[in-house]
């Protein structure tokens, strides 16, 4: 089976993106770990599919799959390239994109500037909906990990994340404590874990060690959930900028029952075909 993909990236955070509409696509895990290795196939963080909507009030179905061969909630990175994808190969005209998620409804809005902003929904914050062990819901977790004790605040935003405060960024035990908190058994479905540095009330760095990916470089979902976390503890301003490894997002959130929109770019770096 031969497929035609498109390569994008958002940041830094690289996608193979399939338009599952006019061809016939039915990948299993082990073709996607095959199409996701940067050696053997095309190298990816992320697949994304591009499919018809089940759903009346959207047009297109959105799925994501993690380099390990999963698929996962959300990728918000990942909604900025599906935008601009589903516009540059005709199969919309509007500025103005609803699209069916695993995790929901989101909606995608492609500004004048050619930035796109993403409509993230409401996160998500009882320990039960995350998913996260925990009897109450709290401002900040306690975790052991790798023999120390660490705190945290939990959100998901149609996936999970963890999100640490510390004092660097650049010195963060991202590849020593990321793995660890990823597949932490009080995180059923694993999680994404955010190392955030606050600079301002008005700017962030960060890093994110992503499940079944490892660090990228950058992170559109993890970008959300640390404004949110931030928030949370009264540490930031409305709208924030959120300085990653692989450039900028902006982010904001105007508290409980509001969703978090996020503005940022999106790329093509080539087209291909690839035989699986």
């Amino acid at each position: 089976m031969e497929l035609s993909f498109s390569k994008m990236h958002g940041l830094g955070n690289d996608f193979v993106v399939i338009d599952a509409i006019n061809q016939s696509v039915d990948l299993t895990s082990a073709q996607v770990r095959h199409i996701a290795d940067r050696r053997l196939g095309v190298g990816c963080d992320q697949l994304l599919l591009v499919e018809r909507s089940s759903q009346s009030d959207t047009k297109f179905r959105y799925r994501i799959f993690n380099a390990n061969g999963k698929e996962v909630e959300q990728c918000g990175n990942g909604a900025r390239c599906f935008a601009l994808f589903v516009r540059d190969k005709g199969l919309t005209d509007a500025n103005r994109i609803p699209v069916q998620t695993p995790a929901g409804r989101i909606e995608l809005v492609i500004q004048d500037d050619g930035r796109i902003t993403v409509d993230m929904g409401v996160p998500r914050l009882e320990p039960e909906d995350i998913p996260f062990q925990a009897t109450v819901r709290a401002p900040v977790y306690a975790l052991s990990v790798a023999g120390e004790t660490i705190e945290f605040g939990a959100v998901s935003l149609g996936n999970p994340h963890a999100v640490l405060t510390v004092p660097h960024v650049d010195t963060a035990p991202v590849e020593k404590l990321g793995p660890q908190i990823e597949a932490h058994p009080r995180f059923p479905n694993h999680v994404n874990a955010g190392f955030m540095e606050i600079v301002n009330r008005g700017r962030i760095r960060l890093r994110v060690f992503e499940r079944g990916v490892g660090e990228t470089l950058a992170c559109g979902s993890g970008a959300c959930a640390a404004v949110v976390v931030g928030r949370i503890r009264h540490a930031l301003d409305e709208t924030v900028n959120v300085e990653l490894r692989g450039g900028d997002l902006v982010v904001s959130w105007a508290g409980k029952g509001h969703p978090v929109l996020m503005t940022g770019s999106a790329t093509f770096v080539y087209e291909g075909k690839v035989q699986i």
